[in-house]
C-alpha cells in the first residue's frame, strides 16, 4: 500500500452539501496518510462560513477569493472570476453554466489552470475534482498525464436533464455545456456517485462505462453528530437565541434582513409537542413551499402544538416562492425561519428538534437525513433518488410520494401525533446511520479508489516517474 499526493478541487465557495463532503472527506483522507491540497472557491473574510480558510480549517487549502468578483459588473469575467451555477436564478452573480459563452468559458479555464498549477497539480499522483466544471478542462489541457477522479454531486445532472428536456429561455449555450459535461465525465479514471440509482442512470446520461463508476455515499462526522438531546428548557433557550436574540432570517426580497420573532412566539417550543425541522437551501427542487402548505394542512390534525423551523436559506439566494411569502399567503402559524447557520451549529439544531423533513424531489443524496439519523431523529423524505436509498420507510422514517401534498401532510400528522413511533424510528435511524454512513469508514473506500488509480499509473510510468501517459485528450 502506498500513499501519494492529491490535489482536490472545488470550484464553488462553501455553501452546500458538496462543501461538507469535501471538508470531511479531505480530513479523513489526510488521516489515512494522503498528502492532500484543496483548491476551493471562497467568499468573504475569515469570520464568514463561506470563507474557504475558515470552512476547511485543518486542511491545506488554497482559497480562490470571489469577494471582489461578486460585486464586479461582470462577475464571471473578473480575475479571479466568480463561478457559474447549475441553477438559473435571475440577477445572481453566478449565472447558470448553460448561459455562459465560449469567451467566458475560456477565461474560466485559464484562471483554473493557474489555480491548479499553483497548488502543484502537475506533480500530483492524481486530481480529485468535485462536480463537472471547467476545472476538468484545465486539468485536461495543462496536466494531461495526471489521472482524474471525478465526483458527481447531482446538481450537474439536474442541469443536464433540463437541457435534454429542452433548455429554458436564455440557455443559449446549453448544447455545448452538455457536450462538455459528458466529455469531462468520460475522461475520469473513476467517477464517484452518491447513490445506486445514479449507477444505473449515469452510463446512459453521461456515456461513462459502468465499471468506471463507484458508489461513494456521503457521510457524517461521528464526533460532531451524535445523540445529545436537549431538555425542554435548553431547546427553548436555543430557539430563543436563534429566533429572538440573534435572528438570521431573510425577507422576501432576498436582501439580508431580520425576521425577529417575539418572546411570546417561544411558547410554540415550550409545550410537549415535537419540533419539525427543515435544513437546506431555498432552491426550487427542495419544495419548501410544498412543505409549508402541507404543514398548514397537517396542523389542523395535530394533537399537540408542533412548530416547523426552516434552518438555512443562503443570504439572498432562493428560487420560486420565498418561504415568507408562502407563510403570509397561507396565514399558517408556528413556521419559523431561523436563517443561515454554519455547519458547526447543525448538531445543536438537530438535538433541539424531533423530526427532520426533506421534501426535495430530486435530491441526489440527502446529507442532512444522514446527519439527523446520526443524532437519533427519524426523518420524512420524498421517495425518490438518494433519500429513497437512505430512508427505510416504516423503520427509520416516512417516505412520501414526490410532490404529493396530502401524503406529506399525512406523514407530518403521524410523526407529530405518535411519540412512540417517533422514538422507535429514531432509535433504528441512529443505529443505521452509525453503521453505514460514518465518514472514517467511507473514506477507506475512497482511499482504495485512489490506490487503484495510482497503481494503474505506476504500472505505466513507475511510481517515481512523470513520463507522458497516453490519455484521452479534451
Amino acid at each position: 500500500m502506498r500513499r501519494g499526493r492529491v490535489v482536490m478541487g472545488l470550484m464553488f465557495f462553501p455553501r452546500g452539501g458538496s462543501a461538507q463532503v469535501t471538508r470531511y472527506l479531505g480530513r479523513a483522507l489526510g488521516d489515512l496518510g494522503w498528502d492532500l491540497t484543496l483548491v476551493a472557491g471562497s467568499l468573504g473574510n475569515r469570520a464568514m462560513d463561506t470563507n474557504a480558510e475558515r470552512f476547511f480549517a485543518g486542511m491545506d487549502v488554497r482559497p480562490v477569493d470571489y469577494t471582489a468578483a461578486q460585486r464586479a459588473p461582470e462577475p464571471l469575467r473578473a480575475d479571479p472570476p466568480f463561478h457559474p451555477s447549475y441553477e438559473d436564478r435571475p440577477g445572481a452573480p453566478d449565472r447558470v453554466f448553460a448561459s455562459v459563452d465560449d469567451a467566458t468559458f475560456e477565461h474560466l479555464v485559464e484562471a483554473w489552470t493557474r489555480f491548479l498549477a499553483d497548488a502543484g497539480a502537475g506533480s500530483a499522483d492524481l486530481l480529485h475534482l468535485h462536480h463537472l466544471t471547467p476545472m476538468h478542462e484545465a486539468a485536461a489541457r495543462a496536466f494531461p498525464d495526471v489521472p482524474v477522479v471525478g465526483h458527481i454531486h447531482g446538481t450537474e445532472l439536474l442541469m443536464l436533464r433540463e437541457i435534454e428536456q429542452g433548455p429554458p429561455p436564455g440557455w443559449a449555450h446549453a448544447d455545448k455545456w452538455a457536450e462538455r459535461l459528458r466529455r469531462w465525465a468520460q475522461r475520469c479514471e473513476r467517477l464517484l456517485v452518491l447513490n445506486p440509482d445514479a449507477l444505473k442512470r449515469i452510463p446512459g446520461l453521461l456515456g461513462v462505462e459502468p465499471e468506471r463508476l463507484v458508489w461513494a455515499p456521503n457521510g457524517f462526522d461521528p464526533q460532531a453528530f451524535d445523540r445529545r438531546p436537549l431538555d425542554r428548557e435548553q431547546r427553548v433557550a436555543l430557539w430563543r437565541k436563534w429566533l429572538v436574540e440573534e435572528p438570521r432570517g431573510w425577507d422576501e426580497s432576498g436582501v439580508p434582513g431580520s425576521v425577529r420573532y417575539r418572546e411570546e412566539d417561544m411558547e410554540a417550543f415550550a409545550g410537549p409537542g415535537p419540533v419539525l425541522l427543515y435544513v437546506g437551501r431555498y432552491t426550487e427542487v427542495k419544495r419548501i413551499p410544498l412543505l409549508i402548505r402541507a404543514y398548514a394542512k397537517a396542523r389542523e390534525r395535530f394533537e399537540v402544538r408542533a412548530p416547523l423551523v426552516l434552518l438555512g436559506g443562503h443570504p439572498g439566494e432562493w428560487e420560486g416562492e420565498h418561504p415568507l411569502q408562502v407563510v403570509r399567503e397561507t396565514g399558517v402559524e408556528d413556521v419559523f425561519l431561523a436563517g443561515w447557520h454554519g455547519h458547526e451549529d447543525l448538531p445543536a439544531g438537530l438535538n433541539a428538534a424531533d423530526v427532520v423533513v426533506l421534501p426535495s424531489v430530486r435530491e441526489q443524496f440527502g446529507q442532512v437525513l444522514v446527519e439527523a439519523m446520526a443524532c437519533g431523529l427519524p426523518v420524512i423524505a420524498a421517495n425518490a433518488h438518494g433519500p429513497a436509498e437512505i430512508v427505510d420507510d416504516g423503520r427509520t422514517g416516512w417516505l412520501v410520494e414526490p410532490d404529493d401534498l396530502d401524503d406529506l401532510a399525512d406523514a407530518l400528522a403521524d410523526a407529530v401525533n405518535d411519540p412512540g413511533k417517533r422514538a422507535r424510528k429514531g432509535q433504528v435511524a441512529y443505529e443505521e446511520a452509525r453503521g453505514r454512513y460514518s465518514w472514517p469508514a467511507l473514506a477507506d473506500g475512497v482511499s482504495a479508489v485512489y490506490e487503484d488509480v495510482a497503481a494503474a499509473r505506476d504500472r505505466i510510468v513507475g511510481p517515481d516517474e512523470r513520463a507522458a501517459v497516453p490519455r484521452p485528450q479534451v
